[in-house]
């Protein structure tokens, strides 16, 4: 990585590529100041990650974006990763990017790593506003649909969640083209 004096690092991630519903959502972090604490957000309890979230939001600079349940089921998951992260880069310029993973999807200028979410701060802050916004957005679809207990396993296909799914079946907030063995695949009896 260059002289961070040059150019600003800017740490990306993501929160739901792999659930069965809800949005992807994906957050780029500048720090501008100091933040205690900052470690991958799936290590942090909700209420550390929450209080975390206004500390990361007044010391940074950053940009979230969110792609819907139907947006990713229209263009697929390698697709808005690539397109969000072409829309960090774009509000967050002039920075060395670096994202969490393998992959950069197809796009110029990106560093990545695996587990930078728990090595590189900014990263971490990245996963942390990445994943309270769509934890937040889930906790409210659990008050829209009660039947799925959204609030519980966060759109995830947990058992509860399929034993709900099916009950009620898919809902709009439910990712179409994610197949579930026991909806979408014709048994003999």
């Amino acid at each position: 990585m260059e002289d961070r004096t040059i150019k600003p690092l800017c740490g990306i991630d993501e929160a739901g590529r792999g659930p069965i519903a809800g949005s992807l959502v994906m957050a780029g972090v500048v720090l501008t100041g100091s933040v205690e604490g900052l470690m991958d957000s799936k290590k942090l309890t909700e209420k550390k990650r929450e209080a975390l979230f206004g500390e990361i939001i007044q010391n940074s600079r950053y940009h979230i974006v969110t792609f819907s349940a139907s947006e990713v089921d229209e263009l697929g998951i390698s697709k808005c990763l690539q397109q969000g992260l072409q829309a960090i880069q774009a509000h967050l310029c002039e920075c060395h990017y670096l994202f969490d993973g393998n992959s950069t999807f197809g796009v110029d200028n990106i560093t990545t790593m695996v587990k930078a979410d728990d090595k590189v701060e900014e990263v971490s802050a990245a996963s942390i506003l990445a994943k309270v916004t769509r934890d937040r957005e889930m906790l409210e679809l659990a008050k829209k649909y009660p039947e799925y207990g959204f609030e519980q396993h966060k759109g995830y296909g947990t058992k509860a969640h399929i034993e709900a799914l099916e009950k009620y079946d898919r809902c709009e907030v439910h990712r179409k083209t994610f197949r579930i063995k026991t909806l979408d695949e014709p048994t003999l009896f």
